[in-house]
């Protein structure tokens, strides 16, 4: 529980803060905030954990100590406001000042720009997806899958996740017909392919080397933030409110990160990565759908805790059948 402790303290904090921004209907929206967040970016703790796992202790140190603040200050808060005044021409404290005088002016301009916004974030998840389903795994959990013969040709194609990215934002773009989300989806594909690059220049080895592994999860932080902080406007106009509950949910998001990393899960759960990153592939086709449709950020995060959770199931069963295969042998 020590992981949490820091987590509920600032929850105590942003509920009394809630409460003063909106009384008990602050609390209560600030609340479930907090579970929105939670739910749609519980993939993003495991897959956070996996990377963490390979940097050096320094620069875990430094994800929790800077990643934080950028976490709850830059991605809930200020980057929204950026994106409404490069739309606007407004400076960012006007902006500020339209989005606590007129929510519902800022929350139209914000949404104008949410196709974009999809496009990105579900190309930069796409990669993410795409990345680990075509690496070679010695666990296999969609056997069916991930252990076929089509999957093995696929795997040995040179850039495949990329051919793959390109052909999606095609179709996204004759399906759209708009140069805008095109723009935005090959801009994500970018951001992610020139990370890896930078990542290959700076580590000696296959992991995330400190500061590209660093920048890789702020991005994926961001890519995950997406959809809450558009999503949150159906629940509050208030950005404070906004703020303070998807900013405590990344921090218990963070808590678990450090959980997972410390206790090992990952290796004694074998299929949890393989549930967390089939559940971003799922988000990213949902934010790329949302560009045309509407779908609830709750669907979202009940397919990605779902799936998650089978995964976890599953690892737990078979670790009890490898133990009950062992016990067998040794009689």
């Amino acid at each position: 529980m020590r992981y949490f402790y820091t987590s509920f303290i600032i929850l105590a904090i942003g509920l009394i803060a809630g409460y003063f921004l909106g009384g008990l209907e602050g609390v209560y929206i600030a609340a479930l905030l907090v579970v929105l967040e939670i739910s749609l970016s519980f993939d993003n703790a495991v897959v956070n954990a996996k990377i963490l796992e390979t940097m050096e202790p320094v620069w875990q140190e430094r994800f929790i100590l800077f990643g934080m603040p950028i976490a709850v200050f830059g991605m809930r808060l200020l980057f929204p406001l950026a994106i409404v005044s490069i739309v606007t021409g407004m400076g960012l404290f006007e902006t500020l000042q339209v989005a606590m005088d007129e929510p519902h002016r800022y929350e139209a301009i914000l949404k104008t720009t949410e196709t974009t916004i999809f496009a990105f974030g579900g190309a930069f998840l796409l990669m993410v997806f795409l990345d680990f389903f075509f690496q070679e795994h010695d666990v296999k959990w969609v056997t069916f899958v991930e252990g076929s013969k089509m999957m093995e040709q696929f795997s040995g194609v040179a850039n495949i996740e990329l051919i793959t990215a390109i052909m999606v934002g095609i179709g996204l773009g004759h399906l759209t017909q708009d140069f805008g989300v095109v723009l935005a989806f090959m801009y994500g594909v970018l951001l992610h392919s020139l990370l890896n690059m930078l990542d290959h220049f700076l580590s000696s080895d296959t992991v995330k080397s400190g500061i590209a592994g660093f920048i890789y999860l702020e991005v994926l932080d961001a890519s995950f933030s997406f959809d809450g902080v558009i999503g949150a406007f159906a629940l509050t106009s208030n950005i404070f409110i906004i703020m303070i509950g998807l900013g405590v949910g990344a921090m218990f998001v963070r808590s678990i990160t450090l959980y997972f990393v410390e206790h090992k899960t990952l290796s004694e759960f074998r299929y949890l990565e393989h549930g967390a990153h089939y559940a971003i592939g799922i988000l990213a086709i949902i934010m790329l759908m949302k560009i045309t449709t509407h779908i609830s950020e709750m669907v979202t995060g009940t397919i990605g805790i779902g799936l998650i959770s089978v995964a976890f199931l599953h690892s737990i069963w078979e670790n009890r059948q490898a133990i009950s295969s062992t016990d067998s042998d040794s009689e």
